[in-house]
């Protein structure tokens, strides 16, 4: 099978490349590091597309920009691919005021770019597109709360599972970037169920794991354990700490991917996040960082959370679940931290 990979040096993109090079399978990763781009040199992507080259025997990396169509449907032509994996976008709410037009031509534009390019030169292959719980904007916000000792809990019996796919994505405030992947989201429905493509569509929560680059505006857990672990300042922004965030490893979004692939539903949308097990308040991944290297984060509060942040977002994985029953979590949230950790004070120590 010859796979394509967008962003394969991000997060999930290179988890992608793994994944399917330890199958078996010729792997084509797209990746110009434009994640350094948005976020200065804390958000370069060179160690992992070196740790990629290295630990991978069929993969090819390409410096491509997704936004390049001519590039695209030329590369396209020359490798009909079987599965498309893309990972590739701008990926911060705030970043995305400061750059609206380039977080548009990236997010929506190239998503266009890449579903075209598959709808001419391979029909038949499988699509994922990683979307983003921020299509939903913060209508989430609007679920009954109740404020505990460490974080933010639903109220009401009926919504203890999460957010589920029924959340509308209008009438709500998205940022800039919410709205762009709302554009990409809709595009890749509708390859679907318009032009019959084998698209899925995965609305990711908070996706973690110990190959993210993670930076302040971008990748939650990630930062947070790159501050603990070299002493660093952290900031929480807002809503007193206790926003609650659920973390899905990358590996597990890889293999959601995969059911999906066997089995594709053209057009189907899925929320895709750590659910219930794998939730957490900010305050209480500190707490669980610090008992872990058995010293205080040095942090501070801002009482200004980020403009349309969720208060308290949980996936609902029932649809997920319902859909493929041999998928499941397999990485719970505390195996994550530990992972992450050693991963973090490895790279130090190198």
């Amino acid at each position: 099978m010859k796979v394509l990979v967008t962003g394969s040096s991000g997060l999930i993109g290179s988890e992608a490349v793994m994944y399917y090079d330890q199958q078996g399978h010729d792997i084509f990763g797209i990746d110009n590091n434009m994640r350094q781009v948005f976020f200065g040199p804390k958000g370069d992507t060179t160690w992992n597309q070196q740790r990629l080259s290295k630990n991978t025997t069929s993969y090819r990396h390409l410096d491509l920009d997704i936004r390049d169509r001519e590039g695209l449907f030329a590369l396209f032509q020359q490798q009909p691919f079987d599965l498309v994996v893309h990972c590739a976008a701008q990926p911060s709410h705030d970043k995305a005021a400061q750059i609206p037009l380039l977080d548009f031509e990236v997010n929506a534009m190239g998503t266009l770019n890449l579903l075209e390019a598959t709808r001419l030169h391979c029909p038949e292959a499988v699509f994922i597109h990683m979307s983003t719980n921020k299509v939903y904007g913060d209508a989430p916000n609007e679920i009954p709360l109740v404020e505990l000792d460490t974080r933010y809990e639903y109220a009401r019996p009926e919504d203890f599972d999460g957010v589920d796919e029924s959340c509308r994505i209008d009438q709500s405030l998205h940022s800039l970037f919410g709205a762009s992947k709302v554009a990409g989201d809709v595009l890749a429905q509708e390859y679907g169920r318009y032009f019959g493509l084998k698209t899925g569509i995965f609305r990711g929560g908070c996706l973690t794991g110990p190959s993210h680059s993670g930076v302040e505006l971008h990748g939650f857990l990630s930062y947070l354990v790159k501050v603990a672990v070299h002493g660093e300042h952290y900031s929480i922004y807002g809503y007193k700490g206790k926003q609650v965030r659920d973390q899905i490893h990358s590996h597990d979004v890889i293999r959601a991917f995969e059911a999906f692939t066997q089995n594709p539903r053209p057009g189907e949308v899925y929320n895709l996040g750590g659910g219930r097990q794998n939730s957490a308040s900010v305050l209480e991944a500190i707490s669980m960082i610090e008992a872990k290297i058995g010293r205080s984060i040095d942090w501070s509060y801002t009482e200004q959370n980020r403009r349309g942040d969720h208060i308290c977002y949980i996936s609902d994985l029932t649809k997920l679940r319902t859909h493929y029953p041999e998928w499941d979590i397999t990485h719970h949230l505390d195996d994550i931290l530990d992972e992450m950790i050693a991963a973090e004070q490895n790279r130090l120590e190198c």
